[in-house]
């Protein structure tokens, strides 16, 4: 399923500064791993849980020896030196343009000799190394960690607590949610473990986060669960917990850990002016990364439910709209064709309140949700249309690989022909070319372009009316009775629907 949902501009920045400064890979020539020092320790980490008060001592002695740091070779990075000192390569699709809004973040100096940093070319470009951490999760050597930890690598290679370095195979990456399976090579081996909590983690729990840390294998923090449901921007699915235990470049793919021994999330990102741990650190929910580990498992990939619709969240702005108490859910922008929401009887301006009997919050809480269905299924689907509760029934489908997005071509203007809509603070004019009507025109300072509005977008609907006419707009604004009125706009950047005020009230 594809959102198409307006962040604000605090939300991106934060969202570029996590992405950027994934807690993560940085490329190396040379580098070398500290082993902490050897300890007996149980089949299964579990135990009872640790008294804080006392420090932590049992517990590391407990989990230690199932976190190994995780090394990874590439046999051409072509990369520079500047690549290999953020770890540009190993960052998920996207992040290398955190680079270019952000030129202070340029100059973060590597792990390894050799590397130069800076713009400096690399002085060993037939070869690098990035190194990142990662946790067991079954005797039999099967480990998680991150996909910008080991994404396009030729070789990877763990390292135990006790410096004994194995081989290992990547089973399968999620770059969406950034987690990726390995299988440690070696036969007949057994090794200690740590789960995944069955239990919500809570704002104010202690978490230990343990990595590897610019190459200091084996370390450990401590810090509390600062916040839950955090979007960063990296991805339709995020929901980071946000966590003040201090993690850093190196300790991406790393386990934080509750009192228990349980892993609670996997340590992913960071929000650093510094390039260091200002004690913002984003890790991966264990509800979220368990689903997506076990079919990585089964499969080699991940397989998530498809409801083939474009959907925004629902504002106050929209809400008084369409006359809803809440705003809350998530509204139909636009059906895919050939998609499961189209042969539901899914429409343009539904608002999506349920599903599978859940409540829907927001856009993303419904891509979460519908993601987390079995293609197959057929659960039903509460929408408000017009005023009216609806019950739809939907098969959820296969969420395609590739996006296909229909090429978009700007309206063509005609400014002889626009008319002015002095109520919205537009002029439009009939499309050129399909149906809707042309904005030739936004007055400056008028809610519609605060809202976005610009001369070439294509007003589709107006107050859930079709209009292919300045006319039909006209008609439309006079039958709307609320204070603002719900209009559909196609940009070159898809559908969305915005809430302007009108002369009544």
């Amino acid at each position: 399923m594809e959102t198409k949902e307006m962040s604000s501009a605090k939300n991106k920045t934060l969202g570029a500064f996590a992405a950027g400064l994934m807690a993560a890979t940085a490329f190396v020539t040379a580098a070398s791993v500290l082993p902490s020092t050897p300890a007996t320790a149980q089949n299964q980490l579990q135990a009872a849980a640790v008294d804080p008060s006392k420090g932590f001592a049992d517990l590391v002695d407990r989990v230690m020896p199932a976190v190994v740091s995780v090394q990874v070779k590439y046999a051409n990075a072509a990369a520079t030196g500047e690549d290999q000192a953020q770890g540009k390569r190993g960052m998920p699709n996207g992040m290398e343009d955190f680079f270019k809004q952000f030129p202070q973040f340029r100059n973060m100096p590597g792990m390894g000799q050799g590397d130069q940093g800076g713009d400096g070319e690399d002085s060993h470009p037939n070869g690098g190394m990035a190194m990142g951490s990662g946790f067991i999760i079954s005797a039999d050597g099967y480990a998680v960690t991150n996909n910008h930890v080991v994404k396009d690598a030729d070789q990877v290679s763990v390292t135990m607590k006790d410096g004994t370095e194995y081989k290992a195979e990547v089973i399968g990456t999620d770059p969406k949610t950034d987690l990726a399976l390995i299988k440690i090579d070696a036969k007949d081996k057994k090794f200690d473990y740590v789960s995944f909590t069955k239990d919500e983690p809570r704002v104010g729990d202690w978490v230990m986060a343990v990595g590897n840390p610019f190459g200091l294998g084996g370390t450990v923090t401590t810090g509390i669960v600062s916040a839950l449901g955090r979007d960063i921007g990296s991805g339709p699915y995020d929901n980071f917990m946000q966590i003040d235990a201090a993690i850093n470049r190196g300790n991406s793919g790393g386990p934080a850990f509750n009192l228990e021994g349980e892993v609670v999330g996997i340590n992913t990102a960071i929000f650093s002016p510094s390039g260091g741990s200002v004690g913002i650190g984003f890790a991966i929910p264990a509800s979220t990364a368990e689903n997506i580990i076990d079919s990585l498992k089964e499969n080699g990939k991940v397989t998530r439910g498809w409801l083939g619709v474009q959907i925004q969240p629902v504002t106050e702005d929209i809400a008084e709209s369409l006359g809803l108490k809440d705003a809350k859910g998530a509204i139909v922008a636009d059906v895919t064709e050939d998609s499961p929401a189209l042969a539901a009887g899914v429409k343009q301006g539904d608002t999506i309140l349920k599903i599978d009997g859940k409540d829907v919050s927001d856009s993303r809480d419904l891509s979460r949700k519908v993601a987390g269905i079995k293609p197959g299924d057929s659960v039903p689907l509460t929408v408000v249309r017009d005023g009216k509760t609806i019950d739809l029934d939907v098969k959820i489908g296969t969420m395609p690989d590739d996006k296909k997005m229909a090429s978009k071509d700007a309206p063509k203007e005609e400014a002889d022909k626009s008319v002015s809509l002095s109520a919205l603070g537009l002029k439009v004019a009939p499309a050129e070319d399909g149906p809707g009507v042309t904005v030739t025109d936004v007055a400056e300072g008028s809610a519609a372009a605060d809202m976005g509005l610009k001369a070439g977008d294509t007003i589709l609907e107006v107050a859930g009316q079709e209009v292919h006419a300045p006319s039909d707009v006209r008609a439309a604004l006079k039958a709307n009775d609320k204070k603002k009125v719900l209009i559909l706009v196609k940009t070159d950047d898809g559908q969305r629907f915005i809430a302007l005020p009108t002369a009544k009230g």
